[in-house]
C-alpha cells in the first residue's frame, strides 16, 4: 500500500505508537477531560490530566492492532450512542453478506456521527467496519488528525489548486478505494462532499467518475468496475441534528452575502456538538448491493440518489416541518397524505405528533427570524425527496 501512504489509515504497526502520542498529548487529554468530568475539568484541569492520561493507559495503551482497537472501543462508543439518541434503528441489514466488501454510499449530516453509527451497527451484527473517507479540512486538527487515521479514516484532499494536482489526487484516491474493496475491506464515503445542511441528499456525479479514474487502463467498462465495487446506497435519519441552527445561519449568511467563511475552530465545535448532543431517534438503512449498474455516472448517482430519498425514514420533526412549510405553498400535501406515501421511522399517537410540533416550534423561535426558514427546510425537504422518490419508483413503465 506504499503507493497510497499519503492517505490511507493507519496500519497495525503504526496503530500502538500513535496511542502512546495521544495519550501523552495534554489537548486530546483535555478534550477526553472535559467530556468525562466537565466540573473538574474547569476547577482542576491539571490533576484530571494526569488521572485521565492513567485511564487512558489502562484501558488502550496496550492494543498494537486496528481491529482491537475498535473492538475495544466498542462499549464507549455504544454508551455515547445511548446517551445521545432515544434510540438507534436499522433496516436492510439482511442484503449484506459477511462475505466480501462492500462501498457504502451515505447521505451526510454529521461529520463523525454518521460514520461511527454505520459502523457501530456493521460491528455488533458481527459485520466488518469501514475505512471512512474524511476531508481534508478535518486534519487542520493535530487531535482529530491522529483519532481519524487510527480509526480506519482516509483522506479525502480538498486543497488543490491546479486540474493536473486534481487529477492525481482522484487517481490516487481512486485507486484506494478500489483497491481496498478488493481486499476485502469496506469502504464509507458521503454522497458528496460537504454536509446536506439544506436536507437535500444528491450525490455528485463526480464523485462516482472518481471511482472508475483508476480502472480506465485496465480495459473494464465503466458498468464492470463499479459492479466489482459493489455499491450500497445508505440513508441516515436524525429525528434531530445537533447543529440545525448553526447550518441554517450559514445558508442564511450564504444567500444574503453569496459566501460564508468558517471561524477557526468551527468544524472541531460542531465535531463535538454533534457527539455530545440529543439526536433523537436515528435510523440507519442499508440498500440492497447494486449489481447490475448503469453505463455513466449521472445514471448511477441517479439510481443511489433514489433508493437513499425511497428509504430514508422520515421523523415526525419532519413531517411536521413539511407541514409548517406547506401552509402556504401551492401542491403540497397534508400530512396523512404524506404518511400514506412515505416510509416512516414508526407509527405515532396524536399526543407524540403534538410533542414533535412543540418542539420544532421551539426550535425555530430560538433562531433568529432571518434563519427560521432555512432550518424548517433541512427538516421539511426529505419529505418531498422521498415523495418525488416514491413517485418514480411507482410510476407505470
Amino acid at each position: 500500500m506504499q503507493e497510497f501512504d499519503a492517505i490511507r489509515p493507519y496500519s497495525d504497526e503504526e496503530t500502538g505508537p500513535a496511542i502512546q502520542r495521544l495519550v501523552n498529548d495534554h489537548e486530546f487529554l483535555d478534550m477526553v477531560g472535559r467530556f468525562k468530568s466537565p466540573l473538574l475539568a474547569r476547577w482542576a484541569p491539571a490533576p484530571l490530566r494526569f488521572f485521565t492520561r492513567r485511564w487512558l493507559s489502562s484501558r488502550f495503551g496496550h492494543f498494537t492492532k486496528v481491529d482491537d482497537l475498535q473492538a475495544g472501543l466498542s462499549g464507549y462508543i455504544g454508551e455515547l450512542i445511548e446517551s445521545t439518541t432515544a434510540r438507534v434503528t436499522t433496516s436492510g441489514l439482511e442484503n449484506l453478506s459477511k462475505q466480501g466488501a462492500y462501498l457504502f454510499i451515505s447521505n451526510h449530516r454529521d461529520i463523525v456521527f454518521d460514520p461511527m453509527v454505520v459502523n457501530y451497527l456493521l460491528f455488533h451484527n458481527d459485520l466488518r467496519t469501514t475505512r471512512i473517507a474524511i476531508g481534508d479540512n478535518l486534519l487542520a486538527n493535530r487531535v482529530f488528525a491522529e483519532m481519524m487515521r487510527l480509526n480506519k479514516s482516509f483522506i479525502v484532499r480538498r486543497d488543490m489548486t491546479s486540474p493536473r494536482e486534481m487529477r492525481d489526487a482522484y487517481i490516487t484516491l481512486s485507486g484506494f478505494i478500489n483497491y481496498s474493496v478488493a481486499s476485502n475491506e469496506n469502504i464509507w464515503i458521503a454522497q458528496r462532499e460537504g454536509r446536506a445542511k439544506d436536507g437535500r441528499d444528491f450525490t455528485d456525479p463526480a464523485i462516482i467518475k472518481m471511482f472508475y479514474m483508476s480502472c480506465k487502463k485496465s480495459g473494464l467498462s465503466f458498468a464492470e468496475a463499479m459492479n466489482k465495487l459493489r455499491i450500497v446506497p445508505v440513508s441516515i435519519s436524525y429525528e434531530y441534528d445537533p447543529c440545525d441552527a448553526d447550518k441554517a445561519r450559514e445558508l442564511e449568511t450564504k444567500a444574503r452575502s453569496g459566501s460564508y467563511k468558517k471561524a477557526e475552530g468551527e468544524d472541531t465545535e460542531q465535531i463535538m456538538k454533534g457527539l455530545t448532543q440529543f439526536k433523537g431517534h436515528v435510523h440507519v438503512h442499508f440498500g440492497a448491493p447494486i449489481l447490475d449498474a448503469p453505463e455513466n455516472a449521472k445514471e448511477l448517482a441517479a439510481v443511489i440518489d433514489t433508493e437513499v430519498h425511497a428509504n430514508y425514514r422520515l421523523h415526525a420533526s419532519n413531517l411536521i416541518a413539511y407541514e409548517m412549510r406547506g401552509q402556504n405553498a401551492e401542491g403540497a400535501y397534508s400530512l396523512d397524505v404524506v404518511r400514506e406515501s412515505v416510509v416512516t421511522a414508526e407509527n405515532w399517537s396524536e399526543a407524540e405528533i403534538q410533542t414533535a410540533r412543540a418542539e420544532m416550534e421551539r426550535r425555530l423561535e430560538a433562531c433568529d427570524p432571518a434563519i427560521r426558514p432555512y432550518l424548517l427546510d433541512m427538516y421539511a425537504n426529505p419529505v418531498q425527496s422521498a415523495l418525488d422518490a416514491n413517485a418514480r419508483l411507482n410510476a407505470p413503465e
